[in-house]
């Protein structure tokens, strides 16, 4: 898609790198295999033709990405650095008027607790969607889904009618190293979904490529991962929520909230998909940063400490 003017741009990009930044050979190269990287899944996951249509939105995106693919953290930061980099010598070369990716965090190098919605303001993002359109409806099938059955976005978009069983409540999904489970989905997904099965869909022009696909945007193809960004953000955006919600979110919420409820670990795991525990268990230190905001708020010795009356 990018082609001869994506080549052109390195060719320059490698030479400001050389002559400005007086980077190794081997910086340089690690520089331009992450620039091609991150076209190559622009080329395969959105319709943006021009550099000029890409914004911090579609970065984010990129990132989660490569989280899905097991990518380290510092891995991802330094792929983050040589596109911020990238994009500086865009803006230098006035190639470019802003520069998107100027206010997307680098990656923490260290685990950290997930962004977690609450139950209600989940709730209230499902009511601000627009159900009234049918956008809308698929979008209330998306969040549903997302929430209801904790999947990732790469999983959500390739979901397949053939691997529906909503008699008997269950999506087999195909998730990260092309394995399989079968991921529980709650009635209230299970209504939308059929709703927008049974109303929307079928009124799209489905295109050959997508027959399967459960998911379309109003073109008939599948949604893209940040297609899917969009109407999270969007959503929540529309529900008063001030917080970057963002797909991920619903998937750590619905771990966090089955965990608080008294489910066991190794069903969370199961039911996400992580091939190990140890990312499981992250969902128990929401717990204990709840029990350590608990000690600070209410213990004598506490700087916070706020005295009953």
């Amino acid at each position: 898609m990018y082609g001869d003017v994506l080549e052109g741009l390195l060719k320059d990009f490698t030479a400001f790198l050389s002559l400005e930044r007086s980077l190794s050979d081997n910086s340089i190269a690690a520089y331009t295999a992450d620039v091609r990287k991150f076209f190559d899944y622009l080329e395969k996951n959105t319709t943006i033709t021009a550099i000029a249509g890409i914004d911090s939105v579609v970065a984010e995106a990129f990132l989660l990405h490569l989280n899905d693919l097991g990518i380290a953290a510092n891995s991802q930061a330094r792929t983050l650095s040589g596109l911020k980099t990238f994009y500086k010598f865009l803006l230098v070369e006035e190639l470019i008027a802003n520069n998107p990716l100027q206010l997307v965090e680098t990656p923490r190098l260290q685990r950290k607790i997930p962004e977690v919605l609450s139950v209600a303001e989940i709730e209230a993002i499902f009511k601000a969607i627009d159900h009234s359109t049918p956008e809308g409806m698929r979008n209330r099938a998306i969040v549903e889904v997302l929430y209801g059955s904790g999947l990732r976005v790469s999983e959500l978009i390739n979901i397949q009618l053939s691997n529906l069983f909503l008699d008997i409540g269950f999506i087999r999904i195909i998730g990260k190293g092309n394995k399989e489970r079968l991921a529980p989905i709650n009635p209230s997904a299970i209504q939308q979904v059929k709703w927008y099965c049974s109303t929307i869909r079928p009124q799209m022009p489905i295109q050959k490529d997508s027959t399967d696909i459960l998911f379309l945007n109003r073109r008939g193809h599948g949604l893209t991962r940040v297609m899917v960004f969009y109407i999270v953000r969007e959503a929540a955006r529309a529900a008063g929520i001030t917080k970057t919600v963002s797909p991920h979110a619903f998937r750590h919420s619905f771990a966090t909230h089955l965990y608080d409820g008294g489910a066991d670990l190794r069903a969370i795991q199961a039911l996400l998909g992580h091939e190990s525990i140890t990312t499981t268990e992250i969902y128990t230190k929401v717990d204990s940063q709840y029990l350590r905001d608990t000690v600070l708020r209410f213990h004598p010795r506490s700087q916070y400490h706020i005295p009953r009356r």
